[in-house]
């Protein structure tokens, strides 16, 4: 590194000439010491181990360069934290002035644009309106839907009801008619039983009739007669009640009795 190299890393680094003059100040005694050392250090060569001398002139170089270093390393700290504690105190001022001046800055910008922040306002106020308006419209049409919903809802309910009545009044006019017809059915079937079984008994009455005159007919004489007997007590006697009249049934029932018993002891 060339002597000259050390001003030229300050020169480009773009900082005021009396920054630069002081790092250069603080740093320059170190490049001098370190071009001076290292052209003593490189006249140290160690080619056998019965160099002592040299290499405690090795050792005492060394230790220069690491003292060296060293307060290279504490020049470098105290100098970057003096730069911090600049740098933080041109924050805080830059922080105050521009706390001074940005609301000035902002009352200012506020009346330059005053037509452009009173049509702001107007039409944020307008949008308000309208969102106000749209609101009322979108609750009015939500609360005309829900009554239009309950309306349609009682109505089918009502319809509902009714239906349920009629369907009931009809289940039970149908059950009314399904026992009249079932009434009608068996009052006709019984009627038609009835009359099955009085034209079967008269048939009957009848055919036994028929088989008694036939009966009657074939039998014997003495039979006839003896029937003929019976039948004379089986007369039907009048009910009287004068005495003449219960007196003139009495003996006909006598004489008749006299006949019967008089016609049964003939033919034995």
């Amino acid at each position: 590194m060339s002597d000259l190299q050390l001003i030229e890393i300050v020169e480009k680094s773009g900082l005021e000439k009396v920054e630069q003059k002081t790092i250069t100040e603080k740093f320059s005694d170190y490049e001098s010491v370190a071009k001076e050392w290292e052209k003593k250090a490189k006249q140290i060569v160690v080619t056998d181990e019965s160099q002592l001398t040299e290499m405690a002139m090795a050792k005492t170089a060394r230790k220069k360069f690491s003292d060296l270093r060293i307060d290279i390393e504490k020049t470098r700290k105290a100098m970057k934290e003096q730069s911090l504690r600049k740098g933080q105190a041109i924050d805080s001022i830059a922080k105050y002035l521009k706390s001074l001046v940005e609301p000035i800055e902002e009352y200012l910008k506020q009346q330059e644009d005053f037509i452009k922040i009173k049509k702001l306002k107007e039409a944020e106020l307008l949008k308000i309106e309208v969102e106000k308006k749209e609101e009322a419209e979108r609750l009015a049409k939500e609360k005309s839907e829900r009554e239009e919903q309950e309306k349609i809802r009682k109505e089918n309910e009502k319809l509902k009801i009714e239906a349920e009545k009629r369907d009931l009044i009809e289940s039970k006019r149908k059950k009314e008619d399904d026992r009249k017809l079932r009434e009608e059915r068996e009052a006709r079937q019984n009627a038609e039983k009835e009359l099955r079984e009085a034209k079967e008994l008269e048939e009957k009455k009848l055919l036994e009739e028929r088989e008694a005159k036939i009966k009657d007919q074939q039998a014997p004489d003495r039979d006839k007669l003896i029937k003929f007997a019976d039948n004379i007590l089986n007369l039907t006697i009048p009910e009287v009640s004068s005495d003449k009249s219960v007196q003139l049934i009495n003996e006909v029932k006598n004489k008749l009795e006299d006949i019967s018993n008089y016609i049964k002891k003939e033919v034995n």
